[in-house]
Parts: structure tokens; sequence; C-alpha cells
């Protein structure tokens, strides 16, 4: 465990959190994890990825990648930020108001395209939607010719664990195209909930 700042909070250590991630890796549900992913993959047709949220932003866990010559490639391990990322913000959009608001206060909101939202306020606005509608968009707000859509995958309490994100070039994709897949994605997700958490 590892206290946060000089608070009486503590948290689940970087070095523990890994080996619980080397674990999980290595386990049964990691292979039913990769057989959702691979499925739905073959579903959409576009790359799929299974990230988690850490200190330093969402990190790539698991992907299974488009057999589509032209693809964004984003390796396993590979961190991207909270703000401009769907898989980001999907996450804030899970947390506690007073946490998000708090979270989203204090992120760099650094642009990284000229569609990345560079204001809290906008950002939180942005949030709301995503909580009511279940699934975030990236538009180009990370990388210039890239969309992408998230949803959560959740524990048995409801809680944020992970997304599950689709993304492909805007050659290719569009967000109604994207949208249209989101009974897809979050079938795929309430499945993996259900292995990950079942009794």
């Amino acid at each position: 465990m590892a206290r946060i700042g000089s608070s009486k909070k503590y948290q689940v250590a970087r070095r523990l959190r890994e080996l619980g991630s080397g674990l999980l890796h290595n386990s049964r549900d990691h292979i039913v994890r990769r057989q959702i992913l691979k499925e739905l993959a073959n579903r959409v047709g576009e790359t799929v990825n299974y990230v988690i949220p850490e200190d330093e932003g969402m990190r790539y866990l698991d992907r299974v990648e488009t057999d589509w010559a032209f693809r964004i490639q984003l390796p396993i391990g590979t961190n991207v930020p909270f703000h401009c990322t769907a898989s980001g913000k999907c996450f804030l959009a899970s947390l506690p108001t007073r946490q998000q608001e708090s979270l989203v206060e204090n992120l760099n909101l650094k642009a990284m395209t000229k569609q990345t939202h560079v204001s809290a306020d906008t950002l939180l606005e942005e949030l709301a939607d995503i909580r009511r509608q279940k699934y975030s968009l990236d538009s180009e707000e990370f990388l210039d010719g890239m969309i992408a859509l998230a949803v959560p995958v959740t524990d048995a309490n409801g809680r944020f664990i992970a997304s599950i994100a689709m993304h492909g070039p805007t050659q290719r994709l569009s967000q109604d195209l994207l949208v249209s897949q989101v009974d897809l994605i979050q079938n795929a997700a309430s499945r993996l909930s259900k292995v990950l958490f079942s009794e």
C-alpha cells in the first residue's frame, strides 16, 4: 500500500497493481477476455482495446488489431491522456461529481489537436452527456484523423474498472458508424463484467 500525499488515505502501490495485472494476464480470465475482444473486433471490423486507468492516464492492457492494412497503432502498454481519449473520458464520467470536478480541475488539459478540450468547463459538460448516454467519443481530440468510442466495464457494484474502446481512421469511420456499433460494444463489456465478477 502507498500513502496518498500527507493524507491518511492509502492506495494500492504501483508494484502490487502490476503484479495483479500480471496475474490477471496469465489467468483464465485473460483468455476469456481475449476471446471476447477477438469476437468483437471481428464483428465491428476495427481495432478494439481493453483500457484501464492509472496515475498518468489510461493504459492499453489488451487489444485486438483490425485486419485492415491502414490502421492506427497504439501498442499494449501505451499510456494516453484522460481528457482527450474516449477511454479516458469514459473513466472520468464514471467518477462521483466532486471527485470528477477535482480531477478535471487539476488535469493538464494539453491541446493534442484543434479538437482537444482545453477548458475544464467544456470537458465537464461533455462528461455529463457521457454519463447519460453511457458511451464516450473521441472526435479527433487525441490524434488528427482518428476517432474512437468507449464504453465502461464495471464490477458487480457498477463501479468502473476498465473500458472497451474501438478506434480507427476517419477515412474509414464516421461518428455515426461508431455509434451504430454501441450495442455490440456494450454487450461485450457486459459479458466481460460477468466473466470477471461472477461468483
